[in-house]
């Protein structure tokens, strides 16, 4: 037994093998995406018996439930902390844009099941509360845009087109770097570099805001 699954072995008999069962998980969906998990290599990693996970999690939605769980409560701490020092509804949803996709970018492995409902247990009663309070984070700030800005803004609508901005951008960000790294390396643009997933995440939140900022039909 090498010395990581030594490690793996001590920290189950002192009770620890849930979180090791999850750092393993974490590690194979990191390397190989969700379509390379399995529980019998988790297992293998974390050093236990291939009996292990079932015995803690049932089967692979409930370790993979868990860990979307455990992204969704790094994504509300994220968000709450990233408007504390906000100076306005629109600054608010900027620092939450740039949040959410830092938590994606930190945490990849979490975020590639989280929205998975063919992979996870969306009815789980933890990773439904901790997905609804993130949920609202965002949809307080929308709403105090609209109350702000004195609109009619239909914060669910809005809620809606801003997380799924967010999160296609998380989704297609890897793409955008190569292909613009392609396009530099071919004009000659020497020491260029791609703007980080942040700031391009605000520039997207700031061109979202400007339409939200209107009447519908406006």
């Amino acid at each position: 037994m090498s010395g990581d699954d030594s490690e793996a072995s001590s920290r189950y008999h002192h009770g620890d093998l849930p979180r090791a069962l999850k750092a393993a998980a974490v590690e194979l969906i990191t390397e190989k995406g969700a379509a390379g998990f399995s529980l019998r290599e988790v297992a293998r990693r974390a050093g236990v018996s291939h009996a292990a996970p079932t015995h803690h999690f049932g089967d692979s939605a409930g370790l993979l439930t868990a860990l979307a769980e455990e992204g969704f409560r790094y994504l509300y701490d994220a968000l709450v902390e990233s408007h504390r020092e906000a100076t306005s509804a629109a600054d608010r949803l900027i620092r939450i844009a740039r949040a959410y996709v830092s938590v994606a970018h930190d945490h990849p492995a979490h975020c590639a099941v989280m929205f998975r409902a063919d992979l996870i247990r969306r009815d789980d009663p933890g990773c439904r509360e901790w997905g609804d309070k993130a949920y609202r984070e965002l949809a307080s700030g929308l709403e105090a845009l609209r109350d702000e800005e004195q609109s009619d803004l239909d914060v669910e609508e809005a809620a809606g087109l801003c997380w799924s901005t967010m999160q296609g951008l998380v989704v297609l960000y890897p793409g955008m770097v190569e292909r613009e790294i392609k396009h530099a390396t071919e004009a000659g643009a020497e020491g260029w570099t791609p703007e980080s997933i942040q700031d391009r995440a605000a520039r997207y939140g700031r061109l979202l805001l400007t339409g939200l900022s209107r009447s519908p039909g406006a």
